[in-house]
């Protein structure tokens, strides 16, 4: 298994793409329930693959990312070649951006002395999807872009 098992809630509210993954591995409904009970680990098998397709699914469609930290905000943009950063540190400690207001104050204040920005970008290693799955067990989060975008366009 390349990623980790989806969760029996996942299985659920993908139960019908599981049954047609089922059906192309030639697998009735009946045959599942006896593989289950009869071949346990070739039924554990078939779960492990289905997660890992799943997982390359939603991995190939990534286009950005972000971790919110208490002081730290970090925003990355998934390109063909490469991954590119903004990191913004606040350095006031009584701040807490995960909060609404500081987060507020972060978008009014992030060019105050208060607040560093970072840039960087890096290709990637040999499994670029597997980068990308390890910053999501880390607590980065999968965004439609619009924090990256936003202090894309206004730190240029």
């Amino acid at each position: 298994m390349k990623y980790i098992r989806l969760t029996k809630e996942q299985f659920e509210a993908l139960h019908e793409e599981f049954a047609r993954f089922l059906a192309t591995q030639s697998i009735t409904a009946d045959e599942w329930a006896k593989l289950k009970v009869e071949k346990p680990e070739v039924a554990e098998a078939e779960l492990d693959i289905f997660s890992d397709l799943v997982w390359e699914g939603v991995l190939r469609n990534v286009e950005y990312l972000e971790k919110i930290d208490p002081n730290q905000l970090f925003l990355f943009r998934i390109d063909e070649s490469e991954m590119k950063l903004i990191a913004l540190k606040v350095k006031d400690t009584s701040r807490d951006i995960t909060s609404t207001d500081d987060f507020q104050w972060l978008l009014k204040n992030y060019s105050a002395d208060s607040v560093e920005i970072f840039r960087s970008s890096k290709g990637y290693s040999e499994d670029k999807y597997a980068e990308i799955f390890e910053m999501l067990k880390m607590g980065s989060a999968i965004s439609k872009g619009e924090w990256y975008r936003y202090f894309e366009g206004v730190i240029g």
